[in-house]
This record gives C-alpha cells, structure tokens and sequence, in this order.
C-alpha cells in the first residue's frame, strides 16, 4: 500500500492576521514578501493548490516609494470595456488618488491567475494610514524590511 502526503486541514491550518508597516519601503519587495505570506510559502505544510496562507494587514500605503523614475514613469492602466475607454496615470497621480490601489495591484500579479490567487487576494487589507478596523483579529506586528543597509553580517 502507497503512503499519501497529508494535506492540511482546518485544524493543522491555524491561520494568523499580520499588519505590515509599508511607509518608506519599496514596493516590489515589499509586495513580494506579502505574496509569499498570502500564499502561505512560508510554512511548512504549504500545498500549491490550497490555501495555506495567513491575513495580511498593510498600513501607510501612501508612503510606499518606488526608486529612480518611475513616480513619473511607471503607469498604471485600467479599460472601462467601451471602445476607447481605455484610462492611463502614472505612479504618482495614482499614489494622489487611490494609494491603496498601487500595492493592491502589485500583489495581485504575484499571485495565481485562478480561483485560488482570487480567494487569496480577498486575504489582502490595504490602507493608506496608520490605522485599521482589524484590531479584533489581534494582528501581529510582522517586520519587512526592504531596504537593505551597508553592513554584512
């Protein structure tokens, strides 16, 4: 007789809520330490087809920065579906008007374009200030930090 890989269930699965700070951190690295968590990459009893993954609070999403041009150069688009209703802005006037949305947009293309990457994008809270009505959950704090400093240890 075959022995089968147990599979997670709703008891071995105990999933935590974090609330991750993203004032003065880049953006792409930032993102993709939250992919990871959504996705539940950093446990052991990861399965690609399930979710394993925690809750994810971001907080100060309007103070996440991107390096070199891109605040003037990197656009963001989005088609009403109507022939010619296709609207474009850039990092900068996005980051004026739905801050939320930047980091929201980033961790979606990290996760599976299904079902899956769907019910796990619902596991990602973003909002722009330092606070959020998560508190019930009792949130850890979850340190990330993308900006690496000079000494090697």
């Amino acid at each position: 007789m075959m022995s089968k890989t147990p599979l997670p269930n709703k008891e071995t699965l105990n999933q935590k809520w974090y609330v991750v700070d993203a004032a003065e951190q880049r953006l792409g690295r930032l993102t993709t330490e939250i992919a990871k968590i959504l996705r539940g990459k950093n446990k052991p009893i990861y399965t690609p087809h399930m979710d394993t993954g925690d809750f994810v609070i971001v907080i100060n999403a309007e103070k996440v920065v991107v390096t070199g041009k891109k605040p003037a150069q990197k656009l963001y688009r989005r088609h009403s579906g109507r022939p010619g209703g296709m609207k474009v802005e850039t990092f900068n006037q996005l980051q004026n008007r739905i801050p939320e949305r930047i980091v929201e947009k980033a961790v979606k293309g990290m996760l599976p374009k299904n079902s899956l990457g769907r019910k796990l994008f619902t596991k990602l809270k973003v909002y722009s200030g330092p606070d959020h009505p998560h508190q019930a959950q009792q949130p850890e704090e979850l340190k990330i930090n993308t900006i690496p400093t000079g000494d090697k240890s």
